[in-house]
Protein backbone atom coordinates (compact mmCIF):
# COMPACT_ATOMS: atom_id res chain seq x y z
CA UNK A 1 0.00 0.00 0.00
CA UNK A 2 1.22 3.42 -1.14
CA UNK A 3 -0.25 7.13 -0.23
CA UNK A 4 -2.27 8.65 -2.58
CA UNK A 5 -4.72 11.14 -3.16
CA UNK A 6 -7.57 12.17 -5.17
CA UNK A 7 -7.30 14.48 -7.66
CA UNK A 8 -10.11 16.42 -9.89
CA UNK A 9 -9.49 17.13 -13.19
CA UNK A 10 -12.43 19.51 -14.65
CA UNK A 11 -13.92 20.43 -18.37
CA UNK A 12 -13.26 24.12 -18.84
CA UNK A 13 -16.10 25.35 -20.48
CA UNK A 14 -15.76 25.94 -24.49
CA UNK A 15 -16.41 29.03 -26.02
CA UNK A 16 -19.62 27.77 -28.50
CA UNK A 17 -21.38 26.58 -25.02
CA UNK A 18 -25.02 26.77 -26.17
CA UNK A 19 -28.28 24.85 -25.74
CA UNK A 20 -29.55 22.74 -28.76
CA UNK A 21 -31.57 20.26 -26.90
CA UNK A 22 -29.23 17.46 -28.47
CA UNK A 23 -29.10 14.74 -25.86
CA UNK A 24 -32.49 12.51 -26.01
CA UNK A 25 -33.15 11.44 -22.69
CA UNK A 26 -31.03 14.30 -20.66
CA UNK A 27 -34.46 16.65 -19.23
CA UNK A 28 -32.18 19.17 -18.54
CA UNK A 29 -30.67 19.75 -21.80
CA UNK A 30 -34.15 19.46 -23.61
CA UNK A 31 -36.10 21.92 -21.77
CA UNK A 32 -33.62 24.10 -22.56
CA UNK A 33 -33.50 24.36 -26.06
CA UNK A 34 -32.75 26.97 -28.00
CA UNK A 35 -32.65 29.47 -25.20
CA UNK A 36 -29.66 31.61 -25.47
CA UNK A 37 -26.35 30.68 -23.64
CA UNK A 38 -23.74 32.29 -22.13
CA UNK A 39 -20.20 30.30 -22.70
CA UNK A 40 -18.34 33.50 -20.80
CA UNK A 41 -20.64 33.25 -17.76
CA UNK A 42 -20.13 29.12 -17.59
CA UNK A 43 -16.28 29.11 -17.98
CA UNK A 44 -16.67 31.31 -14.96
CA UNK A 45 -18.68 29.39 -13.09
CA UNK A 46 -16.71 26.54 -13.94
CA UNK A 47 -13.67 27.75 -12.80
CA UNK A 48 -14.58 29.85 -9.48
CA UNK A 49 -15.45 25.60 -8.42
CA UNK A 50 -12.23 24.39 -9.51
CA UNK A 51 -10.62 27.43 -7.66
CA UNK A 52 -12.73 26.65 -4.51
CA UNK A 53 -11.81 22.80 -3.95
CA UNK A 54 -8.15 23.89 -4.85
CA UNK A 55 -8.44 26.16 -1.98
CA UNK A 56 -9.81 23.68 0.05
CA UNK A 57 -7.08 21.72 -0.49
CA UNK A 58 -7.98 18.66 -2.98
CA UNK A 59 -6.21 18.28 -5.91
CA UNK A 60 -7.39 20.25 -9.01
CA UNK A 61 -6.64 19.81 -12.82
CA UNK A 62 -8.00 21.55 -15.85
CA UNK A 63 -8.88 19.51 -18.98
CA UNK A 64 -9.13 21.48 -22.20
CA UNK A 65 -12.16 21.74 -24.16
CA UNK A 66 -12.12 20.80 -27.65
CA UNK A 67 -12.11 22.69 -30.89
CA UNK A 68 -16.14 23.56 -31.98
CA UNK A 69 -17.51 23.91 -34.28
CA UNK A 70 -15.64 20.52 -35.87
CA UNK A 71 -15.15 21.27 -39.30
CA UNK A 72 -13.19 18.13 -39.80
CA UNK A 73 -16.75 16.39 -39.01
CA UNK A 74 -18.64 18.35 -41.23
CA UNK A 75 -16.35 18.20 -44.24
CA UNK A 76 -16.57 14.19 -43.90
CA UNK A 77 -20.15 14.49 -44.12
CA UNK A 78 -19.84 15.77 -47.92
CA UNK A 79 -20.16 19.62 -46.71
CA UNK A 80 -16.90 21.19 -48.99
CA UNK A 81 -15.43 24.45 -49.59
CA UNK A 82 -13.60 27.16 -47.16
CA UNK A 83 -14.59 26.81 -43.90
CA UNK A 84 -17.09 29.90 -44.37
CA UNK A 85 -18.65 27.94 -46.88
CA UNK A 86 -18.61 24.67 -45.17
CA UNK A 87 -20.64 26.53 -42.43
CA UNK A 88 -23.15 27.99 -44.40
CA UNK A 89 -24.38 24.74 -46.45
CA UNK A 90 -24.30 23.09 -43.00
CA UNK A 91 -26.61 25.54 -41.54
CA UNK A 92 -28.82 26.29 -44.72
CA UNK A 93 -29.23 21.75 -45.18
CA UNK A 94 -28.38 20.34 -41.97
CA UNK A 95 -28.81 22.78 -39.18
CA UNK A 96 -29.58 19.88 -36.29
CA UNK A 97 -25.85 18.65 -37.38
CA UNK A 98 -24.36 22.17 -37.20
CA UNK A 99 -25.39 22.52 -33.73
CA UNK A 100 -23.82 18.83 -33.11
CA UNK A 101 -20.73 19.58 -34.11
CA UNK A 102 -20.59 23.02 -32.34
CA UNK A 103 -21.28 21.64 -28.88
CA UNK A 104 -19.71 22.25 -25.90
CA UNK A 105 -20.49 18.73 -23.99
CA UNK A 106 -16.54 17.82 -23.30
CA UNK A 107 -17.26 19.94 -20.43
CA UNK A 108 -18.48 17.39 -18.49
CA UNK A 109 -15.55 15.03 -18.59
CA UNK A 110 -17.11 12.89 -16.13
CA UNK A 111 -17.96 11.26 -19.77
CA UNK A 112 -13.98 11.42 -20.93
CA UNK A 113 -12.79 8.51 -19.67
CA UNK A 114 -13.04 5.69 -17.28
CA UNK A 115 -9.81 5.48 -14.90
CA UNK A 116 -8.60 2.84 -13.00
CA UNK A 117 -5.81 3.71 -10.89
CA UNK A 118 -2.42 1.95 -10.19
CA UNK A 119 -3.32 -0.15 -7.06
CA UNK A 120 -5.85 -1.96 -9.33
CA UNK A 121 -4.32 -2.53 -12.67
CA UNK A 122 -2.06 -5.92 -12.74
CA UNK A 123 1.05 -3.57 -14.17
CA UNK A 124 0.79 -0.66 -11.53
CA UNK A 125 0.02 2.29 -13.93
CA UNK A 126 -2.79 4.01 -13.76
CA UNK A 127 -5.49 3.73 -17.16
CA UNK A 128 -7.43 5.39 -19.34
CA UNK A 129 -9.83 4.67 -22.18
CA UNK A 130 -11.47 7.53 -23.99
CA UNK A 131 -15.65 6.77 -23.78
CA UNK A 132 -16.97 6.03 -27.22
CA UNK A 133 -19.93 7.94 -26.49
CA UNK A 134 -21.61 6.11 -29.30
CA UNK A 135 -25.48 7.16 -27.84
CA UNK A 136 -25.28 10.50 -28.70
CA UNK A 137 -23.42 11.91 -32.38
CA UNK A 138 -22.18 15.09 -31.20
CA UNK A 139 -20.91 13.41 -28.58
CA UNK A 140 -19.29 9.97 -30.30
CA UNK A 141 -16.92 12.67 -32.41
CA UNK A 142 -15.49 13.30 -29.02
CA UNK A 143 -13.16 10.69 -28.26
CA UNK A 144 -10.12 11.06 -30.62
CA UNK A 145 -9.24 14.39 -29.01
CA UNK A 146 -10.07 13.61 -25.40
CA UNK A 147 -7.18 10.89 -25.88
CA UNK A 148 -4.96 13.44 -27.10
CA UNK A 149 -5.70 15.64 -24.44
CA UNK A 150 -5.30 12.91 -21.64
CA UNK A 151 -2.01 12.41 -23.21
CA UNK A 152 -0.89 15.72 -22.92
CA UNK A 153 -2.48 16.07 -19.59
CA UNK A 154 -0.71 13.03 -18.15
CA UNK A 155 2.25 12.16 -20.22
CA UNK A 156 4.51 9.58 -18.32
CA UNK A 157 4.50 6.17 -20.04
CA UNK A 158 6.39 4.56 -17.30
CA UNK A 159 3.28 5.53 -15.12
CA UNK A 160 0.09 6.35 -17.39
CA UNK A 161 -1.18 3.84 -19.59
CA UNK A 162 -3.61 5.48 -22.37
CA UNK A 163 -6.06 3.33 -24.46
CA UNK A 164 -8.07 3.76 -27.55
CA UNK A 165 -11.78 3.92 -27.17
CA UNK A 166 -13.84 1.12 -27.62
CA UNK A 167 -15.37 0.40 -30.84
CA UNK A 168 -17.75 2.45 -31.68
CA UNK A 169 -21.38 1.00 -32.14
CA UNK A 170 -24.02 0.54 -29.71
CA UNK A 171 -23.10 -3.57 -28.32
CA UNK A 172 -20.48 -1.67 -26.77
CA UNK A 173 -21.52 1.92 -26.08
CA UNK A 174 -19.20 3.72 -23.31
CA UNK A 175 -20.28 6.49 -21.22
CA UNK A 176 -17.13 6.33 -19.36
CA UNK A 177 -16.91 7.33 -15.10
CA UNK A 178 -20.29 9.05 -15.40
CA UNK A 179 -21.09 4.62 -14.80
CA UNK A 180 -18.18 4.25 -13.07
CA UNK A 181 -17.62 4.34 -9.43
CA UNK A 182 -14.58 3.03 -7.05
CA UNK A 183 -14.37 2.30 -3.63
CA UNK A 184 -11.43 2.18 -1.24
CA UNK A 185 -10.28 2.32 2.22
CA UNK A 186 -7.95 4.64 1.11
CA UNK A 187 -6.89 6.21 -2.49
CA UNK A 188 -3.36 4.07 -2.18
CA UNK A 189 -4.90 0.59 -1.54
CA UNK A 190 -6.54 -1.66 -3.82
CA UNK A 191 -10.28 -0.24 -4.71
CA UNK A 192 -13.29 -2.26 -5.57
CA UNK A 193 -14.49 -0.46 -8.94
CA UNK A 194 -18.01 -0.59 -9.82
CA UNK A 195 -19.03 -0.75 -13.60
CA UNK A 196 -22.84 0.28 -13.78
CA UNK A 197 -24.48 -0.33 -16.65
CA UNK A 198 -27.80 0.15 -18.36
CA UNK A 199 -28.52 -2.89 -20.34
CA UNK A 200 -27.12 -5.61 -22.17
CA UNK A 201 -26.33 -5.72 -25.99
CA UNK A 202 -25.84 -9.62 -26.33
CA UNK A 203 -28.47 -10.95 -23.68
CA UNK A 204 -31.80 -9.70 -24.67
CA UNK A 205 -33.58 -11.20 -22.17
CA UNK A 206 -32.23 -8.51 -19.34
CA UNK A 207 -34.75 -5.88 -19.19
CA UNK A 208 -34.42 -2.73 -20.78
CA UNK A 209 -35.61 1.14 -20.82
CA UNK A 210 -38.51 1.74 -22.77
CA UNK A 211 -39.21 5.57 -23.08
CA UNK A 212 -35.11 6.34 -23.13
CA UNK A 213 -32.33 4.94 -24.71
CA UNK A 214 -29.40 3.15 -22.59
CA UNK A 215 -26.58 4.27 -23.32
CA UNK A 216 -23.92 2.07 -21.32
CA UNK A 217 -23.96 -1.81 -21.87
CA UNK A 218 -22.46 -3.91 -20.15
CA UNK A 219 -20.14 -5.56 -22.74
CA UNK A 220 -18.30 -2.36 -22.52
CA UNK A 221 -17.71 -2.08 -19.15
CA UNK A 222 -16.19 -5.90 -18.94
CA UNK A 223 -14.09 -4.99 -21.82
CA UNK A 224 -12.74 -1.73 -20.07
CA UNK A 225 -12.31 -3.31 -17.40
CA UNK A 226 -10.35 -6.01 -19.68
CA UNK A 227 -8.19 -3.57 -20.88
CA UNK A 228 -7.47 -2.04 -17.49
CA UNK A 229 -6.29 -5.60 -16.20
CA UNK A 230 -8.72 -5.29 -13.25
CA UNK A 231 -8.64 -8.30 -10.87
CA UNK A 232 -11.91 -9.80 -11.62
CA UNK A 233 -12.65 -10.44 -7.58
CA UNK A 234 -12.45 -6.06 -7.53
CA UNK A 235 -14.70 -5.56 -10.50
CA UNK A 236 -18.15 -5.65 -9.82
CA UNK A 237 -21.15 -4.88 -12.94
CA UNK A 238 -24.10 -3.57 -11.75
CA UNK A 239 -27.26 -2.51 -13.93
CA UNK A 240 -29.07 0.19 -13.70
CA UNK A 241 -33.01 0.16 -12.74
CA UNK A 242 -35.00 0.52 -16.59
CA UNK A 243 -37.48 2.87 -14.72
CA UNK A 244 -34.91 5.14 -13.31
CA UNK A 245 -33.19 5.76 -17.23
CA UNK A 246 -36.71 6.00 -18.21
CA UNK A 247 -37.38 8.81 -15.54
CA UNK A 248 -34.92 10.98 -17.14
CA UNK A 249 -31.69 9.48 -15.39
CA UNK A 250 -29.67 8.83 -18.87
CA UNK A 251 -26.17 7.80 -16.28
CA UNK A 252 -25.84 6.07 -13.27
CA UNK A 253 -24.00 9.55 -11.75
CA UNK A 254 -27.47 11.55 -11.45
CA UNK A 255 -28.62 9.03 -9.25
CA UNK A 256 -25.31 7.89 -7.22
CA UNK A 257 -22.13 8.75 -6.05
CA UNK A 258 -19.47 6.87 -4.23
CA UNK A 259 -16.25 7.76 -2.77
CA UNK A 260 -13.80 6.21 -0.34
CA UNK A 261 -15.74 3.54 1.99
CA UNK A 262 -19.15 5.54 1.20
CA UNK A 263 -22.09 4.82 -1.42
CA UNK A 264 -24.73 7.42 -2.01
CA UNK A 265 -27.75 6.53 -3.75
CA UNK A 266 -31.53 6.35 -3.99
CA UNK A 267 -33.43 3.44 -3.50
CA UNK A 268 -34.22 3.11 -6.97
CA UNK A 269 -31.60 3.49 -8.91
CA UNK A 270 -30.61 -0.09 -9.41
CA UNK A 271 -32.56 -2.98 -11.01
CA UNK A 272 -31.03 -5.35 -7.67
CA UNK A 273 -30.28 -3.62 -4.58
CA UNK A 274 -29.78 -5.90 -2.15
CA UNK A 275 -27.55 -7.80 -5.08
CA UNK A 276 -25.52 -4.71 -5.52
CA UNK A 277 -25.17 -4.28 -1.55
CA UNK A 278 -24.42 -8.00 -1.84
CA UNK A 279 -21.49 -8.05 -4.78
CA UNK A 280 -19.86 -4.81 -3.29
CA UNK A 281 -19.64 -6.51 0.15
CA UNK A 282 -18.05 -9.76 -1.22
CA UNK A 283 -15.81 -7.90 -2.94
CA UNK A 284 -14.74 -5.52 0.15
CA UNK A 285 -13.67 -8.53 2.20
CA UNK A 286 -12.17 -8.44 5.71
CA UNK A 287 -10.79 -4.49 5.62
CA UNK A 288 -10.60 -2.58 8.47
CA UNK A 289 -12.81 0.03 7.31
CA UNK A 290 -16.30 -0.88 6.96
CA UNK A 291 -18.21 0.16 3.56
CA UNK A 292 -21.09 2.72 4.34
CA UNK A 293 -24.43 2.31 2.05
CA UNK A 294 -26.30 5.43 2.30
CA UNK A 295 -29.72 4.98 0.69
CA UNK A 296 -32.43 7.48 0.23
CA UNK A 297 -35.62 6.54 0.31
CA UNK A 298 -38.31 7.24 -2.50
CA UNK A 299 -41.05 7.94 0.15
CA UNK A 300 -38.63 11.46 1.26
CA UNK A 301 -36.86 11.60 -2.36
CA UNK A 302 -38.45 10.92 -5.69
CA UNK A 303 -36.17 10.07 -8.58
CA UNK A 304 -37.92 13.17 -10.33
CA UNK A 305 -36.85 15.33 -7.38
CA UNK A 306 -33.05 13.40 -8.19
CA UNK A 307 -33.43 14.58 -11.98
CA UNK A 308 -34.64 18.33 -11.05
CA UNK A 309 -32.30 18.93 -8.18
CA UNK A 310 -29.12 16.43 -9.57
CA UNK A 311 -28.63 16.17 -5.74
CA UNK A 312 -26.63 12.77 -6.64
CA UNK A 313 -24.76 14.48 -9.57
CA UNK A 314 -22.41 15.87 -6.53
CA UNK A 315 -19.10 15.34 -5.57
CA UNK A 316 -18.18 13.39 -2.50
CA UNK A 317 -14.55 14.46 -1.36
CA UNK A 318 -12.84 13.20 1.55
CA UNK A 319 -10.99 15.51 3.87
CA UNK A 320 -8.12 15.35 5.91
CA UNK A 321 -9.98 14.79 8.84
CA UNK A 322 -12.02 11.35 7.56
CA UNK A 323 -15.07 12.87 6.89
CA UNK A 324 -16.50 14.19 3.26
CA UNK A 325 -18.03 17.26 1.78
CA UNK A 326 -20.75 17.24 -0.31
CA UNK A 327 -20.40 19.20 -3.23
CA UNK A 328 -24.37 19.96 -4.88
CA UNK A 329 -25.12 22.11 -7.21
CA UNK A 330 -27.76 25.52 -6.33
CA UNK A 331 -30.69 23.99 -7.74
CA UNK A 332 -30.82 21.72 -4.57
CA UNK A 333 -31.56 24.34 -2.10
CA UNK A 334 -34.75 25.05 -4.72
CA UNK A 335 -36.14 22.16 -3.93
CA UNK A 336 -37.86 21.87 -0.30
CA UNK A 337 -37.55 17.73 -0.07
CA UNK A 338 -34.38 17.81 -1.17
CA UNK A 339 -32.75 21.04 1.04
CA UNK A 340 -34.67 19.42 3.66
CA UNK A 341 -33.67 15.60 3.37
CA UNK A 342 -29.86 17.12 3.38
CA UNK A 343 -30.34 18.55 6.92
CA UNK A 344 -31.16 15.05 7.94
CA UNK A 345 -28.52 13.58 6.22
CA UNK A 346 -25.98 16.06 7.92
CA UNK A 347 -27.47 14.58 11.22
CA UNK A 348 -26.98 11.36 10.64
CA UNK A 349 -23.87 9.05 11.64
CA UNK A 350 -22.36 8.62 8.33
CA UNK A 351 -19.24 10.31 7.00
CA UNK A 352 -20.50 12.39 5.00
CA UNK A 353 -20.34 16.03 7.58
CA UNK A 354 -20.55 18.61 5.49
CA UNK A 355 -22.39 20.51 2.20
CA UNK A 356 -21.02 23.17 0.15
CA UNK A 357 -23.77 25.04 -2.79
CA UNK A 358 -21.99 25.93 -6.25
CA UNK A 359 -23.70 27.99 -8.62
CA UNK A 360 -23.38 26.28 -12.04
CA UNK A 361 -26.37 27.47 -13.50
CA UNK A 362 -25.04 26.96 -17.06
CA UNK A 363 -24.05 23.66 -16.97
CA UNK A 364 -27.05 22.62 -15.00
CA UNK A 365 -29.26 23.90 -17.63
CA UNK A 366 -27.83 21.75 -20.46
CA UNK A 367 -27.73 18.94 -18.14
CA UNK A 368 -25.01 18.93 -15.90
CA UNK A 369 -23.84 19.34 -12.52
CA UNK A 370 -20.61 18.99 -10.26
CA UNK A 371 -20.37 15.52 -10.80
CA UNK A 372 -20.71 15.53 -14.74
CA UNK A 373 -17.65 18.51 -14.90
CA UNK A 374 -15.13 16.11 -13.03
CA UNK A 375 -12.69 13.06 -14.22
CA UNK A 376 -11.79 11.61 -10.69
CA UNK A 377 -7.87 10.04 -10.98
CA UNK A 378 -6.61 9.01 -7.80
CA UNK A 379 -2.91 9.31 -7.81
CA UNK A 380 0.16 8.22 -6.05
CA UNK A 381 2.88 11.11 -5.06
CA UNK A 382 5.28 10.07 -8.27
CA UNK A 383 2.41 10.14 -10.38
CA UNK A 384 0.93 13.61 -9.40
CA UNK A 385 4.72 14.83 -10.03
CA UNK A 386 4.15 13.47 -13.53
CA UNK A 387 0.92 14.92 -14.52
CA UNK A 388 1.61 18.15 -16.79
CA UNK A 389 1.97 20.79 -13.91
CA UNK A 390 0.37 23.47 -16.18
CA UNK A 391 -2.56 21.81 -15.80
CA UNK A 392 -3.07 21.91 -12.39
CA UNK A 393 -4.98 25.06 -10.56
CA UNK A 394 -3.93 27.60 -8.56
CA UNK A 395 -3.86 31.12 -7.73
CA UNK A 396 -1.72 31.67 -11.40
CA UNK A 397 -3.82 30.07 -13.27
CA UNK A 398 -7.09 30.54 -12.02
CA UNK A 399 -6.27 34.68 -12.92
CA UNK A 400 -4.82 33.65 -15.85
CA UNK A 401 -8.22 31.80 -17.20
CA UNK A 402 -10.51 33.88 -15.92
CA UNK A 403 -8.21 36.64 -18.43
CA UNK A 404 -8.41 34.14 -20.73
CA UNK A 405 -11.88 33.70 -21.60
CA UNK A 406 -13.01 37.17 -20.65
CA UNK A 407 -10.60 38.18 -24.32
CA UNK A 408 -12.01 35.66 -26.17
CA UNK A 409 -15.55 34.49 -25.47
CA UNK A 410 -19.02 35.65 -25.91
CA UNK A 411 -21.83 36.22 -23.21
CA UNK A 412 -24.90 35.38 -25.57
CA UNK A 413 -25.19 32.85 -27.99
CA UNK A 414 -27.81 31.35 -29.86
CA UNK A 415 -27.98 28.53 -32.29
CA UNK A 416 -27.99 30.74 -35.66
CA UNK A 417 -24.50 31.96 -34.32
CA UNK A 418 -23.19 29.07 -34.90
CA UNK A 419 -22.43 29.53 -38.50
CA UNK A 420 -20.76 32.61 -38.23
CA UNK A 421 -17.09 32.44 -39.22
CA UNK A 422 -16.03 35.17 -36.92
CA UNK A 423 -17.27 32.22 -33.65
CA UNK A 424 -15.06 29.78 -35.42
CA UNK A 425 -12.21 31.89 -36.13
CA UNK A 426 -12.40 33.38 -32.54
CA UNK A 427 -12.76 29.97 -30.77
CA UNK A 428 -9.57 28.87 -32.60
CA UNK A 429 -8.04 31.87 -31.50
CA UNK A 430 -8.51 30.92 -27.94
CA UNK A 431 -8.05 27.45 -27.96
CA UNK A 432 -4.50 27.80 -30.13
CA UNK A 433 -3.74 30.16 -26.69
CA UNK A 434 -4.30 27.94 -24.54
CA UNK A 435 -2.56 24.60 -25.21
CA UNK A 436 0.35 27.48 -24.68
CA UNK A 437 -1.13 27.87 -21.39
CA UNK A 438 -1.22 24.72 -20.39
CA UNK A 439 1.35 23.44 -22.39
CA UNK A 440 -0.39 20.69 -24.13
CA UNK A 441 1.49 21.09 -27.51
CA UNK A 442 -0.50 20.35 -30.97
CA UNK A 443 -3.70 18.82 -29.87
CA UNK A 444 -6.11 20.65 -32.05
CA UNK A 445 -6.67 19.71 -36.01
CA UNK A 446 -6.44 23.18 -37.46
CA UNK A 447 -3.05 22.76 -35.43
CA UNK A 448 -1.66 20.41 -37.24
CA UNK A 449 -2.78 21.68 -40.66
Amino acid sequence: MHSAIEANFDGLVGPTHNYSGLSFGNVASENNSANPSNPKAAAKQGLVKMKALADLGFVQGVLAPHERPHLPTLRALGFTGSDQQVLAQALKQAPKVLAAVSSASCMWTANAATVSPSADTLDGRVHFTPANLVNKFHRSIEHPVTGRILQATFPDPERFAHHAALPSVDHFGDEGAANHTRFCSDYGSQGVELFVYGMSAFNTSLPRPQRYPARHTLEASQAVARKHDLSPEHAVFVQQNPEAIDAGVFHNDVIAVGNGNVHFYHEKAFLDTAQMRADLLRSWGERDTPLHFVEVPDAVVSVSDCVQSYLFNSQLLSRANGDMTLIVPGEVQQNERVWSYLQELLAQNTPIQDVQVFDLKQSMSNGGGPACLRLRVALTPSELAAVNPATLMNEQLFDTLNQWVEKHYRDRLVEADLADPNLLQESRQALDELTQILQLGSLYDFQQI
